[in-house]
């Protein structure tokens, strides 16, 4: 026995299943103040107008909550439990606010503006909150705090009745200002370059992102081990630590080594800068004729790797001749665009400081990678190896360097002689002289 129908459910639906569950226990269910007499065929619609009176008076509540949650929003209020670093303040039933909580409002514009900064991630930030006020709070949690407009005194006003989403001011005080929020969600989003550095870069494990496991070709990665007293950095496979696993101090000054191994001799870089000041000086004459010269050798350069394409789809050639051809044929293609970008910018700033300085650096790349910042570092790794580099604990190898430096050292091998005397004609076009891991193949 309930009092009333709406007692019971405001779902017509669920309150016929139970209807009938309680008849099938032979149990009669019925309101006082709403009586229905079953052994009469008509308490049927009785019933129906009961229950759905029910729903229809249930549904207006809802609709009219909603109605009410989406003005007060739209108004600025806050009509939920207030954000982290604020409490809800109620009067009575038609006065409620927001302040701020002047306990955990500081411990938030820290968390801001330590994310803000760029230089740690905010994982580690929220961590350190952790540690430091006991105060723990979920990574998911924590980085919704950090989206959240109503630090910087906005209210969000969700989609309503096909009105989309947007943001008002709200009746509260802001915590954070909209520089310092603007500047997390950069962070946030990797658009920010201190903090996409820290994520990439650890001065002890420059090299991981750019090395691959000698046995699976995967990357490798870096890790901090605790023993006799102190820390010590490893490089090991991502895959399987078993593949490889290697000191990282060791593994960088093997590198550095590598680099210095590729040195080229100083004519073949004094022959480089007057080839450049001697193509600058060319441009000058006939400028536009030389470039469609160069475009028209393009196009041919092109179609004789289209046809090479068909020739080894149809089989009248294999994959490894195919494959040597198309790098002869890519590099040639390089080659004219090098040239044509310089002939169509003959006015650019003075080329000497630059060259002096680029032939500063090939001399010293092993010096740059022993003592640089690690940014640097990873700059000028990522500026010569287009590939990542397979490193088997000793030695290092590639298969590609920067087509610069290719050519660079391909041509002082050439100088320094063909041991095999063979024709060197294509070797401007060969794959890499350095194949023999750290050592020079010109050795």
């Amino acid at each position: 026995m309930v009092l009333r129908w709406d007692r019971y459910s405001r779902c017509q639906r669920l309150a016929y299943t139970n209807l009938d569950y309680f008849k099938s226990l032979d149990i009669e269910v019925n309101a006082a103040e709403q009586y229905v007499d079953y052994s009469v065929p008509e308490s049927k619609m009785l019933l129906a107008m009961y229950l759905a009176m029910a729903e229809v008076d249930n549904d207006k509540r809802s609709i009219g909550t909603r109605d009410g949650i989406n003005q007060a929003l739209s108004e600025g209020k806050c009509s939920n439990k207030a954000s982290r670093g604020y409490k809800n303040i109620k009067i009575d039933d038609y006065n409620k606010y927001v302040e701020i909580d002047n306990e955990k409002a500081p411990i938030i514009q820290w968390v801001f503006s330590e994310v803000a900064k760029g230089t740690q991630t905010p994982n580690y930030i929220r961590k350190l909150v952790e540690r430091k006020h006991n105060w723990k709070i979920n990574k998911n949690s924590f980085m919704d705090m950090l989206r959240n407009q109503f630090y910087m005194g906005k209210v969000r006003v969700p989609e309503y009745k096909g009105v989309p989403e947007y943001y008002v001011d709200g009746r509260h005080d802001a915590i954070i200002d909209k520089i310092t929020f603007e500047k997390v969600q950069e962070v946030i989003d990797g658009k920010r370059k201190g903090l996409q550095s820290y994520l990439k870069k650890n001065p002890d494990l420059f090299l991981r992102k750019y090395i691959c496991c000698p046995i699976c070709g995967k990357s490798i990665t870096g890790a901090i081990s605790s023993g006799n007293g102190g820390k010590y950095t490893y490089y090991n496979c991502s895959s399987d630590a078993k593949h490889f696993r290697c000191r990282a101090e060791e593994a960088n000054e093997l590198f550095a080594k590598y680099l210095s191994s590729l040195k080229p001799n100083e004519p073949i870089l004094r022959l480089y800068k007057e080839v450049l000041k001697d193509i600058r000086q060319d441009g000058k004459q006939d400028i536009q004729k030389q470039i469609e010269g160069h475009e028209g050798e393009k196009i041919k350069i092109k179609e004789r790797l289209y046809n090479l394409e068909d020739k080894y789809l149809d089989g009248e050639i294999d994959k490894e001749t195919y494959h040597n051809a198309k790098e002869r044929y890519n590099k040639n293609i390089s080659t004219l665009e090098e040239k044509i970008d310089i002939l169509e910018n003959p006015n650019r700033a003075n080329i000497e400081p630059k060259l002096t300085y680029s032939i500063d650096l090939i001399n010293n790349m092993d010096y740059y990678i022993r003592d640089a910042k690690v940014e640097v570092k990873c700059k000028l790794i990522s500026s010569i190896f287009p590939e990542k580099v397979v490193f088997d604990g000793k030695a290092y190898r590639t298969n590609s360097l920067n087509k610069v430096l290719d050519l660079i050292y391909q041509q002082t091998n050439e100088l320094r002689g063909n041991k095999n005397g063979k024709n060197s004609n294509n070797s401007s076009f060969s794959h890499l002289v350095p194949r023999a891991g750290i050592e020079p193949a010109w050795k």
